[in-house]
C-alpha cells in the first residue's frame, strides 16, 4: 500500500500542477500534538500514516490507545454530532442509524486484486457472468484510489487503530493497522478486536496488515448526511490485495465494509496468509462441550452467514448434564501444533450479530450478553430508552412508544419492519455468560470435530440433533451421544 500511496500521491500532485481538480487544495497542517503522536510510531507504521496523511489530508491525527477514557470521548463526540444516541435503559449502550443506502456488506463492490484474473475467480464462458467473486487488476485499483482518496479526509480526524486478530502475543494471532476517518469504526474496532497501545508494543518493527478506510465525505459536506451518517455509496469500493496484505475501503461506514478486521482481514486476507503459512482461516464457530462425566471436547462448525452460528455457539443443551461454552460465533483460525493437534482461536473480540430474530426464546445467552457496553445499529428505539426489533414482541411493551430505524414513529400496524433486517448489535465477547475459560488461550483450543451445514427449508432444524450427536460420538468416543431433535432449541 505504501507503493500505491506513493504512486497515487505523485500522480495527484502532477494533476494538481496541471490544473486538475483531482487533488483538492491542502488544508492547514495537522496540530503539533498530532505530529508528536505520529513521531512516537515505529518506522513502518509511521511511514504508512504519513503517506496517508499526505494523500487524504485529514485535519488531525489520533493514535488510538484503547483506553476507557478514549472510548468515552469517542462515544460522547459521536453523541454530540448526532451519529449516536444513548440508550438510557442500559449501561453504556448506544444506537446508530445509518444512511438507508449504507446498511450491509456490498459484495458487488468488493474486489480481490491480483495480476491474473484466474488467481481470484474462475473465468466463465463467454457471455456468462461469474458468480464467485469480483476481480480487479492492480492498475484498475490504482485508478480507483486516485479517483477517490486524495483529499477525502479533509476536515476530519484520521484515527490510527492498531489491532490484534486473536489474543495479543499469541503465535496464532496477526496484527493490523487500520487508518480511518470514522469514530464509529474506531469505537467498534475496540469491541471487535484487541485494540490499543499494547498491540503497537507487541508489533515492534514487524510487518502488519495495512488497512485504509474512509467514509468518503470530506468536510464541509455539500449536503447534510442522512441520520448524520457520512458515506458515499455511489463510489463505495472494498478492495483486498493478498500479495501485499492490504485492504482498502472507501465510501461505506457500515460494519462489514469498514471494520476491516472482520470479513476483510479475518477471512479474505487471512485465508491467503494461512495458505502461505500452512494454517486455516475459516468461517466457523467454536464451542466447548462437556458431558455429564466431565469430559470436555471442542467442536468447530462451518455455516454461511445468517444460518444460526451464533445460536449454536450459545447453545443451552436440554440433554441432562451437558454444558456448552462459547469460544467464538463466526470465525476460526486453526493450525496443527507440533504434536499434530489441530488448535483454534477466535480471532475476534466481540459479537457482531444480527438483531432481528434474536430473543430470549431463540438465544437467551445473547440477550444476557448485549445490554451493556454495546453499539446497536439500525434497530428501533423504545420510548423508555431501550431497543426493539422483530422477535421481541413478547418481551417489550410497545405501549411506551417506538421509533423505527429511520427515526419515525412506529407501531405494529405500520406495515413495515421497525428495524432493518440486517440491523446489528456489537458487543464484547467477554460479557457472554457462557464464554469459555480458554477463549483467549494463546495456543488455542484443541478441535475434536468439525461440522458442516447450510440453509435448510423452513421448519427443519439446522443440524438435526441425532446426526449432531452421532458426529460428536464418533469424533470423541462418547457413548452418551444419542438424542432427539428436542436437544437443540
Amino acid at each position: 500500500m505504501v507503493h500505491l500511496l506513493r504512486l497515487v500521491g505523485a500522480r495527484a500532485l502532477c494533476a494538481r500542477r496541471a490544473g486538475s481538480p483531482l487533488l483538492p487544495p491542502p488544508t492547514r497542517a495537522i496540530s503539533q500534538q498530532a505530529q508528536r503522536q505520529m513521531d512516537t510510531l515505529r518506522p513502518k507504521v509511521r511511514e504508512f500514516v504519513e503517506r496517508t496523511v499526505r494523500m487524504c489530508q485529514p485535519a488531525e491525527v489520533h493514535v488510538c490507545d484503547g483506553s476507557e477514557a478514549e472510548n468515552a470521548n469517542l462515544l460522547n463526540q459521536m453523541a454530540e454530532s448526532g451519529v449516536l444516541e444513548p440508550l438510557t435503559k442500559y449501561d453504556n449502550c448506544w444506537l446508530a442509524r445509518t444512511d438507508p443506502a449504507d446498511v450491509a456488506r456490498v459484495e458487488s463492490k468488493t474486489f480481490i486484486v491480483t495480476e491474473e484474473k484466474r488467481e481470484t475467480v474462475p473465468i466463465p464462458r463467454k457471455g456468462r457472468k461469474g458468480m464467485l467473486g469480483n476481480w480487479m487488476s492492480p492498475k484498475a485499483l490504482e485508478h480507483a484510489v486516485a479517483e477517490r482518496f486524495p483529499g477525502c479526509m479533509r476536515g476530519r480526524t484520521l484515527y490510527v487503530v492498531p489491532f490484534s486478530m486473536g489474543p495479543v502475543g499469541s503465535p496464532l494471532s496477526k496484527i493490523g493497522i487500520e487508518l480511518t476517518d470514522s469514530p464509529y469504526v474506531a469505537a467498534s474496532m475496540r469491541i471487535m478486536t484487541r485494540m490499543g497501545s499494547k498491540v503497537l508494543e507487541t508489533l515492534g518493527d514487524d510487518d502488519f496488515v495495512k488497512c485504509l478506510h474512509s467514509v468518503g465525505r470530506p468536510v464541509p459536506v455539500s449536503k447534510k448526511p442522512i441520520n448524520n451518517w457520512p458515506c458515499n455509496p455511489e463510489n463505495t469500493i472494498i478492495a483486498h490485495v493478498p500479495s501485499k496484505n492490504e485492504i482498502i475501503s472507501f465510501g461505506s461506514g457500515y460494519g462489514g465494509n469498514s471494520l476491516l478486521g472482520k470479513k476483510c482481514f479475518a477471512l479474505r486476507i487471512g485465508s491467503t496468509i494461512a495458505r502461505r503459512e500452512g494454517w486455516l482461516a475459516e468461517h466457523m464457530l467454536i464451542l466447548g462441550i462437556t458431558n455429564p462425566a466431565g469430559h470436555k471436547r471442542y467442536i468447530a462448525a462451518a455455516f454461511p452467514s445468517a444460518c444460526g452460528k451464533t445460536n449454536l455457539a450459545m447453545l443451552q443443551p436440554s440433554l441432562p448434564g451437558y454444558k456448552v461454552e462459547c469460544v467464538g460465533d463466526d470465525i476460526a483460525w486453526m493450525k496443527f501444533d507440533d504434536k499434530g493437534v489441530l488448535r483454534a482461536i477466535n480471532p475476534e473480540n466481540g459479537f457482531f450479530g444480527v438483531a432481528p430474530g434474536t430473543s430470549s426464546a431463540t438465544n437467551p445467552i445473547a440477550m444476557k450478553t448485549i445490554f451493556s457496553n454495546t453499539l446497536f445499529t439500525n434497530v428501533a428505539k423504545t420510548g423508555d430508552g431501550g431497543v426493539y426489533w422483530e422477535g421481541l414482541e413478547k418481551e417489550v411493551d410497545t405501549s411506551v412508544g417506538i421509533v423505527d430505524w429511520h427515526g419515525d414513529p412506529w407501531t405494529t400496524g405500520s406495515g413495515a419492519p421497525s428495524s432493518h433486517p440486517n440491523s446489528r448489535f456489537c458487543a464484547p465477547a467477554a460479557q457472554c455468560p457462557i464464554i469459555d475459560p480458554q477463549w483467549e488461550s494463546p495456543e488455542g483450543v484443541p478441535i475434536s470435530a468439525i461440522l458442516f451445514g447450510g440453509r435448510r427449508p423452513l421448519g427443519v432444524p439446522l443440524v438435526p440433533v441425532g446426526r449432531f450427536c452421532q458426529c460428536v460420538k464418533r469424533a470423541v468416543g462418547w457413548q452418551e451421544g444419542e438424542g432427539s431433535t428436542d436437544g437443540l432449541r
